[in-house]
């Protein structure tokens, strides 16, 4: 699942190419791209119609247009959505497509449909403007307003993993499996270790290493996997080449050489070395 550099990194590109334009023409091709717009298809397609593509903005790993009505396209990339400017290479994929006035087609691809659009209100949540869905969202770490003594205070009062808090878009966004593992290994501190059982010196730079690995990524454009995620003009990131803990299972640890460990957590896996982030005690 894309988490926030590769998000920003579409976000970037849509400020790059759509803002400023209009939208000429709309077509929903699967109705579950619009399941999340309670009003359906027709409704989005009529209101989307001759809007005005303002800016864009994101929180966390949550990306939307800001039209010239004071709404918002929310968009939901899913596990694997897509936002592509000009021709779609594969259009069994395609979920919503829209043309805009100079005549570029902005598209909406979707192979696993988790994803999807939706129009929303803005409403103003710690003096910023965002979506009414979005609202709950706290803060990400590369956020210029992002309060990292108050993360810790909150953390410090969470008794559960860290690993489940950095996890929790509530506390804060955009960390997802990949950047927490990889957060986790550069601050050597293990995913299992109580929230509260680690010093606020601890946690500040544990939120530390995770804004810098996230900062890293995004200058790389994001992490790829494979063709899931790619940015608005088809091309993929290339920050995997750099991962240290994650998906490095058996492989050597960059710090000291001991095998990287692979442990599930929540559905997931997690990526570690024993020796630099110990477990801890039972």
């Amino acid at each position: 699942m894309p988490e926030l550099p590769e998000v920003e990194v579409v976000r970037r590109g849509l400020q790059a190419h759509v803002s400023g334009k209009s939208i000429t023409a709309v077509r929903v091709h699967h109705p579950r791209a619009v399941r999340r717009h309670e009003a359906g298809a027709a409704d989005l397609t009529a209101r989307l119609l001759d809007a005005q593509i303002t800016g864009t903005d994101r929180r966390g790993k949550y990306l939307w247009l800001i039209l010239s009505d004071d709404t918002a396209l929310v968009v939901h990339l899913g596990m694997s959505g897509q936002m592509l400017l000009g021709e779609v290479p594969n259009t069994n994929h395609l979920r919503i497509a829209t043309l805009l006035d100079d005549g570029t087609t902005l598209s909406f691809v979707d192979q696993r449909t988790f994803g999807g659009w939706q129009l929303a209100d803005l409403v103003e949540v710690d003096g910023s403007l965002v979506p009414e869905p979005v609202a709950h969202i706290a803060r990400d770490p590369i956020d210029p307003r992002f309060d990292r003594d108050a993360v810790v205070t909150v953390l410090r009062r969470k008794h559960s993993e860290i690993k489940r808090q950095l996890l929790d878009q509530t506390v804060v966004s955009g960390i997802g499996n990949i950047y927490a593992d990889e957060a986790l290994w550069r601050a050597k501190i293990n995913g299992a270790r109580l929230a509260p059982k680690l010093t606020r010196r601890e946690l500040g730079e544990l939120l530390d290493a995770a804004t810098e690995v996230m900062r890293e990524a995004l200058g790389q454009g994001g992490t790829s996997f494979d063709s899931l995620y790619v940015n608005v003009n088809g091309q993929s990131g290339y920050f995997d080449r750099s991962l240290n803990a994650y998906g490095r299972e058996h492989l050597p640890c960059p710090r000291c050489g001991t095998a990287i460990r692979r442990e599930k957590f929540m559905n997931r896996s997690s990526y570690f070395c024993p020796k630099c982030q110990p477990p801890p005690r039972r």
